[in-house]
This record gives C-alpha cells, structure tokens and sequence, in this order.
C-alpha cells in the first residue's frame, strides 16, 4: 500500500515493564516456537512479527513503521540480548523503517544477520516512485552504516536455526513491473514439525500466481498465514486455497479491517471484505487481527 497515514508516537513501555507481564505468562511453548503479532503504535497499517525459539533465539520479521521503533526495541530487549536473524520482506515504509530508526539512532540490538531480497537499487529508481526510492536509498545507507551483514535470499534456500526449518519460496520478481515492490515480496514459509507459518509480506496477484505456477507451490500449504498485503489487493482466492490454513493473521488496523473511509464499513478504496469472504469458504479456526492488540502464538 502506498498512501499511508500519519504515525503517531504512543508512550512506550520499558523492558522491566515487558519482562514482568511476560514473566507471569508461558511465552515459550515446550515443543514448539513462540510467535508474537505485533500491534501497529499508530493508526497505519505495518507489518512487525517476532519468533522466540525454544532454547532461546529471537528472529524478527520486519519490524513496522518509524513510530513503532522504541515499542519494538523493548519488546526485543525483554527476552533476548541479540537478535539472530532479521528477516525483511520487501524496502516499503511499514515493514523497514522501524529497523531503520533503530539502525540512526544507535538502539538498534545486536544482529547477527540480515535476510532479505531486495532489488537493485536502479531497478527501484525506474520501477517505482520518487517516494519508494528515497526511502530505500536511505534505509539501504543507515544498513551500511551499521555493519550488519545481509544475506540475499535465494529460491528454494532452506536452513534451521535450532529446530526451526525456514524455507524460501519466493524472491524479487525484476519482471514484475505492475506493484513493482510489493510483488518482489520475500515468500518464506516457518515450520518445526508443530506448526507452520507462511510469511507473504506484500506479495500481489501477480506474483502470487507466478508462485502459484512455479514447483515451489507444492510447499505452500500452512498451518497459519500471513495474509498479503494487510489482507487486501494481495494474492487471489486461489492462492489462499492453495496455502488451506486453519489461522489468518492479519496485520489490519481496523479502519482498513472495515474497509471504513471515516463513512463506515465498505466505504474505502480497499478489497479487505472481498479477502475476507474468501477465507469465509475456508475451515478457518481464528483469525488474529492486529487492532485487536498483542497477538501470541505458542
């Protein structure tokens, strides 16, 4: 999506806060990973997702917008002193940012790695708009000037970190010049033998049929997904078929939820009730819907 509403800042918790809610609660299940949804820190849709292994390792997965930094870096702080792997689906405002603050101001945590597949830097500047551009030139300068290594993704790439099996099925599409960054998402598929989690980013119709089409299809097929795009002018019905999972996770604020342009519910531009009404055919056991608040997964 790129319009994007104001980010408003909203106090933020500190650590020892964190550390004494969660102390009280099983935040890591004995078999499986933890996983947590996180909400927005403003009205604008975002993307923020963090994976706690059971012997202790954090990966995170995006990380929202430039006002959802410090709620993030404390929620980060409160159960690991470094990050092992951070995960960015595609270079737009409300997935990247938020690293990107944290990256300027020097709170940033320890990352042992970057995983992304980014396109080149040229390619954004002919695809995409003036907007799309700056943002990822300068969020590709605060990356460098923090050291961190980032590794580029590559199709079919497999690789575990404890018990936790990460599978890439899809990479930048440079062919795809039609919503150009959001169907160059990273598709990456979390799975330990307890569940599975399918990471979609932004991906949209083209590149979800491009998938759809490709070998890698047959490992799409999860216990949870992330719906595309915030649930709305993502991949099609067929791709969610395809995908059968028993939980949706919606990083929706609830205006876009509505589709509510301030005149009520179906008034907006967006295609989120058409989403929904497709997973409305599907065996779906819950959906967990980020203006609900703090969502965890054990």
């Amino acid at each position: 999506m790129r319009s994007y509403r104001y980010c408003l800042i909203l106090p933020v918790c500190t650590a020892l806060f964190f550390s004494a809610v969660f102390a009280s609660q099983n935040c890591v299940g004995d078999d499986s990973f933890t996983l947590w949804q996180l909400p927005s820190q403003g009205p604008t849709q975002m993307m923020s997702y963090v994976i706690l292994t059971p012997e202790g390792k954090l990966i995170v997965l995006d990380g929202g917008m430039k006002c959802d930094a410090p709620y993030l870096r404390e929620f980060i702080a409160a159960r690991a002193s470094e990050v092992e792997l951070w995960i960015i689906t595609h270079p737009h405002l409300d997935h990247m940012d938020a690293l990107g603050v944290l990256f300027d101001t020097g709170t940033a945590p320890k990352i042992k790695k970057l995983f992304a597949s980014f396109p080149e830097l040229s390619w954004v500047k002919d695809h995409c708009s003036d907007g799309e551009y700056a943002s990822f030139l300068a969020f590709s300068e605060s990356l460098s000037q923090s050291g961190v290594l980032c590794e580029d993704a590559q199709p079919d790439q497999k690789f575990k970190i404890d018990r936790l099996e990460f599978h890439v099925l899809g990479v930048r599409n440079p062919e795809l010049t039609r919503n150009p960054l959001n169907n160059s998402s990273l598709v990456i598929r979390v799975s330990d033998g307890v569940k599975s989690v399918l990471f979609l980013g932004d991906l949209g119709l083209e590149g979800g049929e491009k998938l759809l089409k490709s070998p890698l299809a047959e490992s799409l097929p999860s216990e949870y997904v992330q719906m595309a795009h915030h649930g709305q002018a993502g991949v099609g019905e067929s791709f969610y078929q395809k995908v059968n999972p028993s939980y949706c996770l919606w990083t929706t604020p609830k205006w876009l939820w509505d589709n509510d342009r301030g005149e009520g519910p179906g008034t907006g531009p967006y295609k989120t009730l058409e989403t929904r009404a497709w997973m409305d055919k599907l065996p779906i056991k819950k959906h967990y819907i980020m203006y609900e608040g703090l969502h965890e997964i054990n």
